[in-house]
Protein backbone atom coordinates (compact mmCIF):
# COMPACT_ATOMS: atom_id res chain seq x y z
CA UNK A 1 0.00 0.00 0.00
CA UNK A 2 1.01 3.70 -0.16
CA UNK A 3 0.41 6.89 1.56
CA UNK A 4 1.26 10.54 0.75
CA UNK A 5 3.35 13.16 3.55
CA UNK A 6 0.70 16.34 3.47
CA UNK A 7 4.02 18.24 4.21
CA UNK A 8 6.21 17.69 1.32
CA UNK A 9 3.83 15.18 -1.06
CA UNK A 10 6.46 12.30 -0.74
CA UNK A 11 4.84 9.10 -1.18
CA UNK A 12 5.98 6.06 0.82
CA UNK A 13 5.10 2.69 0.72
CA UNK A 14 4.19 0.96 3.65
CA UNK A 15 2.75 -2.48 4.94
CA UNK A 16 0.42 -3.50 7.77
CA UNK A 17 3.25 -3.60 10.35
CA UNK A 18 4.19 0.17 9.60
CA UNK A 19 -0.10 0.92 9.68
CA UNK A 20 -0.50 -0.99 13.12
CA UNK A 21 2.60 0.03 14.93
CA UNK A 22 1.21 3.37 16.08
CA UNK A 23 -2.72 2.98 14.91
CA UNK A 24 -2.23 5.12 11.93
CA UNK A 25 0.30 7.77 13.00
CA UNK A 26 3.88 7.46 10.71
CA UNK A 27 6.91 10.09 10.36
CA UNK A 28 7.51 11.01 7.23
CA UNK A 29 11.75 10.44 6.69
CA UNK A 30 12.12 13.20 4.40
CA UNK A 31 10.06 16.34 6.25
CA UNK A 32 10.44 14.55 9.50
CA UNK A 33 6.33 15.30 9.82
CA UNK A 34 4.06 13.29 12.05
CA UNK A 35 1.01 12.60 10.19
CA UNK A 36 -1.43 9.79 9.67
CA UNK A 37 -1.64 7.33 7.01
CA UNK A 38 -4.85 6.05 6.59
CA UNK A 39 -6.71 9.62 4.71
CA UNK A 40 -4.05 8.70 1.82
CA UNK A 41 -3.78 5.19 1.91
CA UNK A 42 -4.12 3.73 -1.30
CA UNK A 43 -3.46 -0.19 -3.01
CA UNK A 44 -2.03 1.52 -6.19
CA UNK A 45 -0.43 4.75 -7.45
CA UNK A 46 -2.34 6.43 -10.01
CA UNK A 47 -1.25 7.44 -13.33
CA UNK A 48 1.74 9.82 -13.99
CA UNK A 49 2.30 12.63 -13.04
CA UNK A 50 1.25 12.39 -9.76
CA UNK A 51 0.40 15.47 -7.27
CA UNK A 52 -1.38 14.28 -4.34
CA UNK A 53 -3.29 10.93 -3.99
CA UNK A 54 -7.04 11.19 -3.35
CA UNK A 55 -8.04 11.43 0.47
CA UNK A 56 -10.49 9.20 1.68
CA UNK A 57 -13.73 10.49 2.88
CA UNK A 58 -14.24 10.45 6.54
CA UNK A 59 -17.57 9.11 7.36
CA UNK A 60 -19.84 9.39 10.91
CA UNK A 61 -19.84 5.19 11.21
CA UNK A 62 -17.30 2.27 10.71
CA UNK A 63 -18.16 0.36 7.42
CA UNK A 64 -19.10 -2.64 7.81
CA UNK A 65 -17.32 -5.54 6.95
CA UNK A 66 -19.53 -8.33 4.33
CA UNK A 67 -17.37 -10.69 3.02
CA UNK A 68 -15.67 -12.62 5.52
CA UNK A 69 -12.75 -15.03 4.74
CA UNK A 70 -12.13 -17.15 7.69
CA UNK A 71 -13.35 -17.72 11.06
CA UNK A 72 -11.02 -19.39 13.56
CA UNK A 73 -12.59 -21.85 16.24
CA UNK A 74 -12.37 -21.08 20.02
CA UNK A 75 -10.49 -24.19 20.97
CA UNK A 76 -7.35 -25.10 18.69
CA UNK A 77 -6.55 -22.87 15.99
CA UNK A 78 -8.13 -24.05 13.06
CA UNK A 79 -6.62 -23.93 9.36
CA UNK A 80 -8.05 -21.76 6.60
CA UNK A 81 -8.03 -25.63 4.07
CA UNK A 82 -8.50 -28.73 5.35
CA UNK A 83 -8.22 -31.91 3.60
CA UNK A 84 -12.31 -33.71 3.97
CA UNK A 85 -9.76 -37.09 3.96
CA UNK A 86 -8.12 -36.09 7.24
CA UNK A 87 -11.47 -35.39 8.95
CA UNK A 88 -12.44 -38.00 11.85
CA UNK A 89 -15.12 -40.47 10.29
CA UNK A 90 -18.19 -40.88 12.79
CA UNK A 91 -17.17 -44.15 14.44
CA UNK A 92 -13.54 -42.87 15.15
CA UNK A 93 -15.23 -39.88 17.35
CA UNK A 94 -15.33 -40.13 20.98
CA UNK A 95 -18.77 -40.15 21.87
CA UNK A 96 -19.17 -37.53 24.66
CA UNK A 97 -22.29 -35.70 26.27
CA UNK A 98 -22.45 -32.02 24.48
CA UNK A 99 -20.96 -29.22 26.36
CA UNK A 100 -24.13 -28.13 28.28
CA UNK A 101 -25.31 -31.19 29.30
CA UNK A 102 -22.18 -31.75 31.21
CA UNK A 103 -21.93 -31.06 35.61
CA UNK A 104 -19.29 -29.23 36.73
CA UNK A 105 -17.47 -29.69 40.08
CA UNK A 106 -18.58 -27.05 42.51
CA UNK A 107 -15.38 -25.59 43.44
CA UNK A 108 -14.83 -25.35 47.43
CA UNK A 109 -15.38 -22.01 49.12
CA UNK A 110 -12.32 -20.95 50.81
CA UNK A 111 -12.95 -19.10 54.11
CA UNK A 112 -12.49 -15.64 54.14
CA UNK A 113 -10.59 -15.66 57.53
CA UNK A 114 -7.66 -14.51 56.22
CA UNK A 115 -9.03 -11.33 54.33
CA UNK A 116 -10.49 -10.33 57.39
CA UNK A 117 -7.64 -10.86 59.63
CA UNK A 118 -5.31 -8.73 57.06
CA UNK A 119 -7.96 -6.26 56.73
CA UNK A 120 -8.13 -6.01 60.72
CA UNK A 121 -4.30 -5.48 60.56
CA UNK A 122 -4.26 -2.86 57.87
CA UNK A 123 -6.79 -0.99 59.49
CA UNK A 124 -4.24 -1.03 62.48
CA UNK A 125 -1.67 0.21 60.66
CA UNK A 126 -3.44 2.78 59.76
CA UNK A 127 -4.74 4.23 63.05
CA UNK A 128 -1.19 4.19 64.52
CA UNK A 129 -0.08 6.26 61.29
CA UNK A 130 -2.78 8.71 61.69
CA UNK A 131 -2.10 8.82 65.79
CA UNK A 132 1.52 9.17 65.19
CA UNK A 133 0.96 11.88 62.40
CA UNK A 134 -0.99 13.95 65.22
CA UNK A 135 0.89 13.26 67.87
CA UNK A 136 1.31 16.66 69.09
CA UNK A 137 -3.22 16.90 69.09
CA UNK A 138 -2.60 13.67 71.92
CA UNK A 139 0.52 14.98 73.55
CA UNK A 140 -0.43 18.78 74.05
CA UNK A 141 -4.01 17.59 75.32
CA UNK A 142 -4.19 18.15 79.33
CA UNK A 143 -6.15 15.54 79.35
CA UNK A 144 -4.80 12.56 77.38
CA UNK A 145 -0.72 13.65 78.32
CA UNK A 146 -1.12 11.94 81.98
CA UNK A 147 -1.65 8.62 80.39
CA UNK A 148 0.47 8.87 77.24
CA UNK A 149 3.44 9.93 79.78
CA UNK A 150 2.63 6.60 82.49
CA UNK A 151 2.96 4.78 79.12
CA UNK A 152 5.61 5.93 78.14
CA UNK A 153 7.50 5.21 81.58
CA UNK A 154 6.66 1.83 81.09
CA UNK A 155 8.34 1.08 77.67
CA UNK A 156 11.07 3.41 78.44
CA UNK A 157 10.37 6.92 76.27
CA UNK A 158 10.58 10.21 76.92
CA UNK A 159 7.56 12.84 76.15
CA UNK A 160 8.01 15.71 74.26
CA UNK A 161 7.58 18.98 76.45
CA UNK A 162 4.07 20.58 76.40
CA UNK A 163 3.85 23.38 73.65
CA UNK A 164 1.49 26.26 73.53
CA UNK A 165 2.46 29.11 71.28
CA UNK A 166 -0.27 31.45 72.59
CA UNK A 167 1.31 31.24 76.14
CA UNK A 168 4.50 32.60 74.78
CA UNK A 169 4.44 36.46 75.00
CA UNK A 170 7.32 38.58 73.88
CA UNK A 171 8.11 41.27 76.84
CA UNK A 172 10.47 43.19 74.74
CA UNK A 173 11.95 43.50 71.29
CA UNK A 174 14.82 45.81 69.33
CA UNK A 175 15.92 45.98 66.14
CA UNK A 176 19.12 48.17 65.62
CA UNK A 177 22.27 48.68 63.18
CA UNK A 178 24.93 45.76 64.14
CA UNK A 179 27.81 47.51 65.55
CA UNK A 180 30.74 45.54 64.07
CA UNK A 181 29.40 43.78 60.95
CA UNK A 182 28.37 46.44 58.07
CA UNK A 183 25.35 45.72 56.11
CA UNK A 184 23.82 43.86 59.00
CA UNK A 185 20.82 44.29 61.83
CA UNK A 186 20.91 42.59 65.08
CA UNK A 187 17.09 41.98 66.58
CA UNK A 188 16.96 41.37 70.24
CA UNK A 189 14.22 40.42 72.15
CA UNK A 190 12.51 38.96 75.23
CA UNK A 191 10.54 36.03 75.18
CA UNK A 192 8.45 34.68 78.39
CA UNK A 193 6.56 31.62 79.00
CA UNK A 194 3.15 32.41 80.52
CA UNK A 195 2.33 28.69 81.11
CA UNK A 196 3.08 26.99 84.73
CA UNK A 197 4.65 23.84 82.53
CA UNK A 198 7.83 24.23 80.88
CA UNK A 199 7.50 24.79 76.87
CA UNK A 200 9.79 23.82 73.97
CA UNK A 201 11.67 26.92 72.33
CA UNK A 202 9.50 27.42 69.04
CA UNK A 203 10.55 28.59 65.74
CA UNK A 204 10.80 31.97 65.21
CA UNK A 205 9.49 33.81 62.02
CA UNK A 206 10.86 37.46 61.89
CA UNK A 207 9.07 39.47 59.18
CA UNK A 208 10.69 42.92 58.15
CA UNK A 209 8.19 45.05 56.30
CA UNK A 210 7.75 48.49 54.63
CA UNK A 211 5.61 51.55 55.49
CA UNK A 212 2.76 50.12 53.36
CA UNK A 213 3.11 46.57 55.01
CA UNK A 214 4.80 44.99 52.34
CA UNK A 215 7.35 42.12 53.27
CA UNK A 216 10.42 42.84 51.93
CA UNK A 217 12.28 39.84 54.48
CA UNK A 218 11.26 36.75 55.94
CA UNK A 219 13.80 34.52 58.02
CA UNK A 220 12.67 31.28 60.22
CA UNK A 221 15.16 30.63 63.00
CA UNK A 222 14.96 27.37 64.34
CA UNK A 223 15.54 26.59 68.24
CA UNK A 224 19.64 25.63 67.75
CA UNK A 225 20.28 28.66 66.01
CA UNK A 226 19.38 31.31 68.64
CA UNK A 227 19.74 29.10 72.07
CA UNK A 228 23.44 27.38 71.81
CA UNK A 229 23.19 25.69 75.38
CA UNK A 230 22.15 22.25 74.88
CA UNK A 231 20.80 20.94 78.19
CA UNK A 232 18.68 24.17 78.28
CA UNK A 233 17.45 23.80 74.98
CA UNK A 234 16.32 20.16 75.72
CA UNK A 235 14.78 21.10 79.93
CA UNK A 236 13.02 23.85 77.30
CA UNK A 237 11.76 27.24 79.16
CA UNK A 238 10.22 27.27 82.45
CA UNK A 239 7.02 28.31 84.08
CA UNK A 240 7.04 32.15 84.09
CA UNK A 241 10.44 32.27 82.83
CA UNK A 242 12.02 34.60 80.27
CA UNK A 243 14.64 34.18 78.08
CA UNK A 244 16.92 36.59 75.76
CA UNK A 245 16.91 36.07 72.21
CA UNK A 246 19.34 37.94 69.61
CA UNK A 247 19.09 37.31 65.95
CA UNK A 248 21.59 38.77 63.78
CA UNK A 249 20.20 39.27 60.24
CA UNK A 250 21.50 41.37 56.77
CA UNK A 251 19.91 44.58 56.28
CA UNK A 252 17.06 44.44 54.01
CA UNK A 253 17.77 47.95 53.05
CA UNK A 254 16.11 52.06 54.09
CA UNK A 255 12.47 50.39 53.07
CA UNK A 256 12.27 48.20 55.95
CA UNK A 257 10.67 49.77 58.67
CA UNK A 258 9.43 47.83 60.80
CA UNK A 259 9.47 43.99 61.96
CA UNK A 260 7.10 41.25 63.43
CA UNK A 261 7.64 37.92 65.38
CA UNK A 262 5.69 34.83 64.95
CA UNK A 263 6.18 31.46 66.86
CA UNK A 264 5.68 28.17 64.95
Amino acid sequence: MYTQCPECLTIFKLGAAELAAAHGSVRCSHCNALFNALPSLSEQLPAEPIGRLERHAEQLSPPQLGLPVFRPHRGTQGTLFLDPDDRPRAHERTASPPQFTRTHKPVPSRGNGIWIFGSFLLLVLLAGEIAWAERSLWINDSSLRPWIADACAKIGCQVPLHKDDDLLQLASRDIRPHPSVPGALIISATLQNAGDFAQPFPVVAITLSDLDEQRIAMRRFQPREYISDARALANGLAPSAKAALVFEVADPGKNAVAFEFRFE
